[in-house]
């Protein structure tokens, strides 16, 4: 049986490997195969408060809910703290892009620390461009050292 501490490093870890897949979904994925989804986000089509891109909530979700049932159907088994730790980052990342950066909710408005405003940065960085070429930013979670020196010198 594992320990808690074994379990809370299944979450962490999975956790911290999902900002690679993230990057790698967004730079791969939302700016290739399925930019059809994704561009509406970097190039608004249609009034309203959904887009085409909020899709993807639902692709990155069904790893997590898959992990988190087959997961308590085998007496809580690593398939359930992988789950929790995918479904931990698709919180942190609804918080962070949804609310904190695109304010889509009003909420998180006047956070303002260095973290936060590298992140927004880096994310302006990365809307700059509004075609699927010549991105860059694609991460969520981890920013660029140089957009922290940036918001450093805006302070």
């Amino acid at each position: 049986m594992e320990t808690i501490f074994e379990n809370a490093l299944i979450v962490l870890a999975t956790f911290l490997f999902m900002e690679g897949v993230a990057w790698f979904t967004h730079k791969f994925i939302m700016h290739g195969l399925l930019w059809v989804l994704h561009k509406d986000h970097h190039k608004k089509e249609s009034p309203g408060f959904f887009e085409h891109n909020d899709f993807f909530f639902l692709i990155f979700a069904l790893p997590g809910i898959a992990g988190i049932s087959f997961g308590m159907r085998q007496d809580f088994n690593f398939l359930f703290w992988v789950g929790l730790g995918i479904t931990l980052y698709g919180f942190a990342y609804f918080l962070v892009h949804d609310i904190f950066i695109h304010q889509r909710f009003h909420l998180l408005r006047n956070a303002d620390n260095t973290y936060f405003k590298a992140i927004r940065r880096a994310h302006k960085m990365h809307h700059k461009h509004i075609g699927k070429e010549e991105g860059e930013c694609f991460g969520m979670l981890w920013v660029p050292f140089k957009y922290f020196r940036k918001a450093n010198s805006s302070s």
